[in-house]
């Protein structure tokens, strides 16, 4: 089925279906991969294809687009899958940059505070 997309929120996007009616696709339905911004994939007036997943009792319509996709494919008995890691980076390598970073931290700190008091031994020499 097609329709219209008529509205696009941070959640979903809204498609006039043929016969006046409008669903939401939700924005975990717009494609497989990860959705941040549906801005990036969709916009206003534009002309999708959609799913019909659910009718609720109060007349909203749950709506898919990636589902309506030719080639779509069921992973894990719901379709989904996650996004893959940003970062690869090894848990040894986060400890290094962590331990780094600490470091860089503590003498920032030390230079700050022996800056403030007048570095050592100042108290003695002023009187």
């Amino acid at each position: 089925m097609e329709g219209v997309i008529t509205g696009i929120t941070k959640f979903g996007a809204f498609v006039e279906l043929p016969g006046g009616v409008t669903g939401l696709v939700h924005i975990s339905e717009v494609a497989d991969e990860y959705v941040k911004d549906i801005n990036e994939f969709f916009k206003k007036s534009d002309q999708v294809k959609v799913k019909v997943l659910n009718v609720e009792n109060n007349g909203k319509i749950g709506l898919s687009i990636r589902q309506a996709t030719e080639g779509y494919k069921a992973q894990n008995g719901k379709g989904r899958s996650r996004p893959a890691p940003v970062n690869k980076a090894s848990f040894e390598d986060k400890m290094n940059r962590f331990l780094k970073e600490s470091d860089e931290r503590l003498l920032d700190l030390k230079r700050n505070t022996e800056s403030k008091r007048g570095g050592r031994g100042s108290f003695k020499e002023a009187f």
